[in-house]
């Protein structure tokens, strides 16, 4: 650690700096328009800096999130605008910020954050791991979607984005409850991030366009789309940002409908679940595709038995659990974890452990994306006691895999 550089709060007068050094990190030079949005984004954020002397030589940003866990939910910064400055590499820098951030959430009662890493290597040293992974799934277009199962067939309708947050607001905070990983999204959140007119990565895609069915809602798609050209021979893409719905029947209503608009000949799905019922009820797999697979929100458990006793549990449990933890001290140790009746209690032990974890594999474990046992298997998790991982993934076991499409 470089003793020259402390860790503060960054003040409004700094946001200018703060982001100055965040281009420089990243080698970018966005236009005026999505530079006013980047400041109202850290306007909201907490924010950390490093500095040594008067410089800014790091940034770690935070925004306030409430994320839902298995059986309820849980404030939890999302981390964003990390950078340090190329003349302040290795030096401690981004630990100290780390650090600096765990401790406040110890501080505050929060015990977790999650990010989406640039690099994953960089974040597992910090006590992140995967929380969710995304698909990218992609359907040929120029025939109708085979199905297996009978779509709803209730009206669709479109909706404007003006109108869309209304409407679909309520929607997603009842049911992203269903899964863990998904944040609690603002109005501003819905027309800054979500509904916004332009595309940041890919300024040919149309506006959102929002599809709705039922009435009252049973579900939704959100998604953009690219015209093709004839000379070069390149189709239309229509890019789907988001489906949400009561059933598979209702999903399989959207998925038609997507598919069969004109023009269109590939419709790709970023960041689908991996238990998407789409691969399922698809009746030719060679038409609907997975072309890649990969980490997405990254969680790092600041106070893990605070975060154990939060979530609900599927069955009963009674395991020592040994944490090793080298940024947040709190964690590391042997816990004794106890479910009983639905009610979770996780309290220092000094019993021998039944499991030992990295802090980054049981946040891995906890919203339910990664099995205790393929960890034992993997050897980044060890088992002391024959048949413990399988009892802990019992407890642990969620209807549906984790998953959110929330980047930030």
């Amino acid at each position: 650690m470089d003793n020259d550089v402390v860790f503060r709060d960054i003040p409004e007068a700094d946001i200018e700096r703060a982001l100055e050094l965040v281009y420089l990190a990243f080698h970018g030079r966005p236009e005026e328009e999505r530079r006013e949005h980047h400041r109202r984004l850290l306007q909201g954020c907490e924010r950390i800096g490093a500095y040594d002397g008067d410089t800014l030589v790091g940034t770690l940003c935070a925004f306030p999130f409430t994320m839902s866990v298995p059986g309820g939910e849980l404030p939890c910064p999302g981390v964003t605008f990390v950078s340090v400055a190329p003349t302040h590499r290795r030096r401690g820098v981004l630990s100290g910020m780390m650090r600096e951030l765990f401790r406040r959430c110890a501080a505050d009662g929060r015990p977790m954050a999650a990010l989406w890493a640039s690099e994953s290597v960089i974040y597992g040293r910090f006590g992140y791991g995967e929380g969710t992974r995304g698909l990218l799934v992609e359907i040929d277009a120029r025939r109708p979607l085979a199905l297996r199962i009978e779509p709803d067939g209730r009206p669709l309708r479109l909706v404007s984005p003006e109108d869309a947050p209304e409407l679909l607001a309520p929607y997603y905070e009842r049911t992203r409850a269903g899964r863990a990983g998904r944040i609690a999204r603002t109005e501003r959140w819905w027309r800054e991030e979500w509904l916004a007119e332009k595309d940041s990565d890919d300024e040919e895609l149309s506006p959102p366009r929002i599809v709705a069915l039922g009435e009252p809602l049973a579900g939704y798609a959100i998604y953009r789309t690219r015209s093709g050209d004839e000379d070069t021979g390149r189709p239309g893409v229509l890019w789907v940002y988001e489906i949400e719905a009561d059933s598979p029947h209702v999903a399989a209503a959207l998925w038609r409908y997507l598919v069969s608009i004109d023009l269109i000949g590939v419709v790709k799905a970023w960041g689908r679940p991996a238990d998407d019922p789409l691969l399922l009820f698809a009746a030719d797999r060679d038409q609907v595709k997975v072309t890649a697979e990969w980490p997405g929100l990254w969680v790092r458990l600041v106070d893990a038995r605070a975060a154990l006793e939060s979530r609900s549990w599927a069955a009963d449990i009674d395991l020592a659990l040994e944490v090793r933890d080298g940024l947040a001290p709190g964690n590391a140790g042997v816990h004794r974890l106890t479910v009983k009746d639905g009610v979770a209690s996780c309290r220092p032990s000094e019993d021998a452990p039944d499991l030992t974890f990295e802090v980054r594999d049981l946040a891995a474990c906890y919203l339910g994306g990664t099995r205790a046992a393929h960890a034992v298997q993997a050897g980044v998790a060890t088992e002391h006691t024959p048949g413990s991982a399988a009892l802990l993934d019992a407890a642990l076991a969620t209807g549906h895999l984790p998953h959110t499409v929330d980047e930030f």
